[in-house]
């Protein structure tokens, strides 16, 4: 039984293993911030607004730097062309550019307003309220040659690779929901799509979502669950966070980006009238998200099948079988087409 599993064991890691390739090197911090400009680092506009860090955590990060302490390696993803793009290390990164950056303009890279004043400094007290164009020149050159590791994952390496990577390293420190590591990962047409999508007034109107989560790409993440759930349901297995990734790579290969669009402004303009306000249930504050994507879903699987949804009878939203085939334990396929069956009965006049 051992030596059978020890096997077993071995085939899988070896197979794991090849999915993976990896290089490590050093650079100089001017050597980052250079290829962070002149993007050799590829530094995206949708990654720019998780930079998160305030000025003293920044500051305390720039501190370590120039006393030599160790600090953990950036991760980077080879992309074709041999272009860099971050994995892991964006704080650090931007707060590199933001400490070397002399005016408003250079700033606006990493979404700031101006260059970074350092504060809350401990060991290097004398350095509070002091930007990098203010310090000696000695001093600007030792900060500048700092060197930090970089390891990169080669070109060998899939995207579903990539985004393991991500999530293991993201679990410490500031997190990022997956929604966040999926626009870095999965760049591209579809990507900026769903982000478009997302700013739908319709759709801004009917998701009303906690403070926390207004911010951190749930919308986005809603959006690419209306297309994965209407197109690609049959594929659906329980695991969402693994199912979404596969639909974000479907759709990178080839995706009716007009048709779509309609389809998805039609469906979200006939709930919003439906609601005639944000999607809530009785008492509640925050739409209910399972609820709510299955009724889009199924308002867009009628107008696919050349009919006309019908505003449902009063008290729709609190209806009983929907409610029980969305809560606690609704991921899986079988919950899944019970809620999208009932939403779809309600919406056509059946139930």
């Amino acid at each position: 039984m051992s030596e059978d599993l020890s096997e077993e064991f071995m085939t899988q890691l070896l197979a794991e293993r090849q999915k993976v390739d990896v290089a490590t090197h050093d650079f100089s911090v001017r050597e980052l911030v250079r290829m962070m400009e002149e993007d050799e680092l590829n530094v995206a506009p949708a990654y720019q607004r998780m930079f998160r860090w305030n000025a003293k955590s920044s500051s305390l990060f720039i501190e370590s730097v120039f006393l030599g302490l160790p600090v953990p390696p950036i991760f980077v993803a080879t992309n074709v062309g041999f272009q860099w793009e971050v994995v892991d290390g964006l704080q650090r990164l931007s707060s590199l550019a933001h400490f070397l950056a002399s005016d408003a303009e250079e700033a606006s890279a990493v979404n700031r307003q101006g260059p970074l004043v350092l504060s809350g400094l401990e060991k290097l007290d004398r350095l509070n309220g002091r930007t990098y164009d203010s310090l000696p020149k000695n001093l600007k050159i030792h900060f500048g040659r700092q060197p930090l590791q970089v390891v990169s994952l080669t070109d060998k390496s899939n995207l579903e690779v990539r985004f393991d990577v991500f999530e293991r390293l993201n679990r410490g420190g500031l997190r990022l929901t997956a929604q966040e590591v999926r626009a870095v990962v999965f760049r591209g047409d579809f990507n900026i799509f769903i982000e478009e999508l997302s700013l739908n007034e319709d759709f801004k109107s009917l998701l009303k979502l906690k403070e926390g989560s207004q911010n951190d790409g749930t919308s986005v993440e809603q959006v690419l669950k209306f297309f994965a759930y209407k197109n690609h349901g049959g594929l659906f297995d329980g695991k969402v966070e693994r199912f979404l990734n596969n639909v974000m790579g479907i759709a990178q290969d080839g995706f009716d980006y007009v048709g779509e669009r309609a389809l998805f402004d039609k469906s979200v303009a006939f709930l919003a009238q439906v609601c005639d306000g944000p999607y809530l249930r009785d008492g509640t504050t925050t739409t209910p998200l399972v609820q709510f994507e299955a009724c889009l879903v199924a308002i867009a699987q009628i107008y696919q099948e050349g009919s006309e949804p019908v505003v449902p009878r009063a008290g729709w939203i609190e209806d009983g079988e929907l409610r029980a085939s969305s809560g606690g334990g609704s991921n899986s396929r079988r919950m899944l087409d019970r809620r999208l069956t009932r939403a779809k009965d309600l919406f056509s006049g059946k139930a």
